[in-house]
């Protein structure tokens, strides 16, 4: 019998990798000498390039970086089995979680970190990157990474900017004669799962900058700093990237990346099963088992779970979603191909406790799926 395992991560608690490792565990103990894949799956944020190295196999590169605060950092992205493809996570050099709570504020977050990642990748001889959108400590448009890349901004008096997020209102002019001439032969695409507009009530500032620190009053000032970037931009190059869905992705860094790279954008489930020949691989499984932290009426707009059913119903194969938790309308995922969903949660318990035994309950779940699976084929 051969099982794909192809979770997401639980977010908070445990890596996609270790979710399937967990799973895998109880499809062995259900079953004698079973055949399993292992596809743990990312939706563009941290965990992305695990999950890129563990389905379709590769390397780590590990380089120093400029931090969301402009102090250095250790950070790493991914090469590919086939040495031409770079997996960069943009949270693994201007992440959230890279600066102290007390200190987390857009305005003064930069992305020149991730734009030092992408010209290692370049320097590595690249010619595909992908770019995880997600987990970002930034609003800044991506003006960080294309400085890190060689564009300068400049004021009304023609006086370089400097960084963050509050210089985007200051912008009024930028020379990107200087850009990385390697960026020409590169095709970038950039994995996100939301479709944000860059600015406006459902943009980035809006909707995600008071989880990075920024107060009422900062997020219009940041708002107010997106349009403005944007005008510049469409005024310059004649590119409007402010009605691109997922163009406020990461604060806006996806817009940045289509501005001054000429990148693509796609959900990140795609581009990472893609990237794993997931098609491929799912044409002879017997069955797939998903899942992710929490599973609700959120995840039939696309999250992993119903990506990953997408492509196992065009084979005809059942998928099972197990998740941490079940939120209201999760019985939604249902009329997007997954079959069935449970929860790992077996009573009653605090958030600790549920974080702390999240393993054994991934286990102990699967085990259960898996038998009942069986005893459902013997019905037939």
């Amino acid at each position: 019998m051969k099982i794909i395992i192809a979770p997401d991560s639980y977010k908070g608690c445990m890596s996609a990798v270790k979710v399937a490792a967990h799973m895998e565990e109880g499809v062995l103990k259900a079953l004698l000498n079973p055949e399993i894949l292992k596809i743990p799956v990312a939706d563009g944020g941290e965990g992305t390039v695990a999950a890129m190295i563990t389905g379709a196999g590769g390397r780590y590169v590990y380089r120093k970086a400029t931090g969301p605060l402009r102090n250095e950092i250790e950070s790493f992205f991914g090469i590919l089995a086939d040495g031409k493809t770079a997996v960069i996570e943009m949270a693994a050099a201007s992440g959230l979680e890279l600066v102290p709570e007390h200190r987390q504020n857009p305005l003064n977050t930069t992305t020149f970190g991730t734009g030092e990642l992408i010209l290692a990748a370049l320097d590595e001889g690249c010619t595909d990157i992908i770019i995880g959108a997600g987990g970002s400590a930034t609003t800044d448009c991506g003006m960080g990474m294309a400085q890190a890349l060689g564009v300068v901004f400049y004021d009304s008096d023609r006086i370089p900017l400097s960084y963050g997020g509050r210089i985007m209102n200051d912008v009024r002019y930028y020379d990107d004669s200087s850009l990385d001439p390697k960026l020409k032969k590169v095709n970038i695409k950039v994995a996100c799962d939301v479709d944000n507009p860059l600015f406006g009530k459902r943009g980035a500032a809006y909707v995600y900058s008071a989880q990075k620190g920024a107060s009422q009053r900062q997020i219009k000032q940041l708002d107010d700093g997106l349009r403005n970037i944007a005008s510049v931009i469409n005024e310059i190059s004649g590119l409007d990237i402010d009605h691109i869905p997922g163009s406020g992705a990461a604060g806006g860094l996806a817009g940045g990346l289509v501005a001054f790279t000429g990148a693509t954008l796609s959900k990140g489930v795609e581009i990472v099963t893609d990237a794993c020949r997931f098609g491929e691989k799912v044409k002879d499984a017997d069955l797939v088992i998903t899942g992710e932290g929490s599973t609700d009426s959120q995840t039939a707009f696309g999250k992993v779970p119903v990506g990953i059913a997408l492509i196992a119903k065009k084979a005809g194969v059942p998928v099972i979603c197990i998740s941490g938790s079940l939120g209201d309308g999760y019985e939604d995922v249902c009329e997007k191909g997954i079959d069935a969903v449970f929860s790992i949660t077996p009573g009653p318990a605090t958030l600790a406790d549920s974080i702390k035994n999240a393993g054994k309950n991934i286990t102990a779940t699967t085990y259960n799926v898996i038998k009942t699976f069986l005893a459902a084929k013997n019905l037939k």
